[in-house]
């Protein structure tokens, strides 16, 4: 009667603190007792003991009582301090307490980590040509087959997939390798149970949890640089997964090198693996995922009335990030609906004026002369001087396209800028340059990099 109470109790509690709460914290404890008004439970780790203790203990007695039992207290044990049999012991003499406690968490469903996005899978992942080594690389880690470049990097602006892919990989190993212990967790929640465990005098169990999984993955890395205790241990705990070839997969904002203020000896162990740049989007890809978005949209609420050209507006005009974009066609759903009409041009600009205003390009004259120059190793007194030799002449052309379609100036400013040039000179610079990249696939490839490292 009791194990049915506490199967009605666990139903409801689903409800009450959620799928990804409940999984990871309520589902693998057991109940091994209740009698006197104390309801007893067994916990994988002292960690997870007194997680749940300060978080769900009022909620687990509250949902045992509206099943029937009278019950005053919750007690929390840990499974590691119940009696072993003597045989077991002689069995194993020589386990480590790593490996005492990988084999305490072998049966737990899912160590206590973040919760994953159901969302944020490799079938809802758009690739193009800005992502697609890292998520040829996220693959291949996602296999869980023997690790071919340890850690796998992860680095790039915001919205741009860090985070879609590391929620993606650690999806498909748990469907491909579900005995594997994943561990997934930004940086954030790992300094903070660090620094819980050094107050409660559990570092030992920290250090037995963390080093007991089979792949770690943390996300937004470079919040523990400057901390210098998280720092330690996050290096140790590095090593000692290295050391037993288990997978890592690191994301951050910038590369390794660039991450000031984590210490000289993490930064290289990150570099020793495989590190990959997730690029700004380019066109072709935003209107990619706009094209997904739309037909996710259209077979979960049926017909969407939306005018040619929109995606395609959106795609040029929105270039941040990923999330502005999937938040603005969001956004745009939501207000057709609800007012029942076609999503026109009108419609869009209306809707979504302030993030259309929020997206307006910003990118100067300057900049665009500053990169083109810095691209062609040529000096920026050249850029805008009198010289018309090829290998200024060229360059010089190319910043004037950039600053044509990239910029609200007009022909006679743009000729200001470039030294006191005649509008005639922009336009024929920028027709010689829309002329060679059809057939000058190095030009064309250069002009590609080039926005994308404006608008990055």
């Amino acid at each position: 009667m009791t194990n049915d109470s506490w199967g009605q109790a666990r139903n409801d509690l689903i409800k009450a603190v959620g799928k990804n709460n409940f999984v990871t914290w309520i589902e693998p404890l057991r109940l091994i007792g209740l009698e006197g008004g104390i309801a007893r439970f067994e916990a994988p780790t002292k960690f997870m003991r007194d997680w749940v203790s300060r978080n769900f203990a009022e909620q687990i007695r509250t949902h045992l009582s509206l099943a029937g039992k009278a019950v005053d207290r919750i007690e929390f044990l840990v499974a590691s301090t119940r009696p072993v049999p003597i045989a077991q012991i002689a069995d194993r003499p020589t386990r480590t307490r790593t490996a005492l406690a990988a084999a305490r968490v072998a049966d737990e469903p899912e160590l206590p980590g973040a919760p994953l996005d159901s969302r944020f899978t490799f079938d809802t992942f758009v690739v193009g040509k800005p992502n697609e080594l890292a998520h040829a690389a996220a693959r291949r880690v996602a296999e869980g087959g023997p690790t071919t470049f340890n850690p796998l990097f992860l680095y790039g602006g915001v919205g741009l997939g860090k985070t879609h892919l590391m929620h993606a990989i650690a999806h498909e190993l748990r469907t491909r390798r579900p005995e594997l212990r994943v561990l997934y967790l930004s940086a954030e929640q790992f300094m903070y149970r660090f620094i819980q465990a050094l107050r409660e005098k559990q570092v030992m169990d920290f250090k037995e949890m963390f080093r007991a999984v089979d792949v770690l993955m943390v996300d937004d890395v470079q919040f523990i640089a400057g901390k210098d205790s998280t720092q330690e241990e996050f290096f140790h705990t590095f090593n000692a997964l290295v050391d037993q070839n288990k997978q890592i997969v690191i994301s951050a904002d910038r590369a390794p090198g660039e991450i000031k203020d984590l210490e000289e000896r993490i930064k290289s162990r990150l570099q020793c693996g495989l590190v990959v740049d997730l690029h700004p989007t380019d066109y072709e890809l935003r209107l990619g995922i706009l094209q997904q978005k739309a037909e996710a949209y259209r077979a979960q609420h049926g017909n969407l009335k939306m005018a040619d050209g929109i995606l395609e507006f959106l795609a040029h005009r929105i270039t941040t990030n990923v999330r502005v974009l999937e938040g603005a066609l969001t956004r745009l759903f939501a207000f057709a609906s609800l007012v029942g009409r076609e999503i026109t041009l009108d419609l869009a600009q209306d809707c979504l004026a302030d993030i259309l205003r929020a997206s307006e390009r910003k990118i100067t004259i300057e900049e665009i002369q500053r990169k083109v120059a810095e691209h062609y190793n040529i000096r920026l007194s050249d850029m805008i001087g009198p010289k018309r030799v090829r290998t200024i002449a060229r360059p010089r052309q190319i910043a004037m396209y950039l600053a044509k379609n990239m910029t609200t100036r007009s022909l006679p400013e743009i000729g200001r800028r470039f030294g006191g040039r005649d509008h005639t000179t922009i336009m024929h610079g920028v027709r010689k340059i829309e002329e060679l990249k059809a057939s000058d696939n190095q030009l064309d490839e250069d002009l590609k990099l080039l926005r994308r490292l404006l608008e990055a």
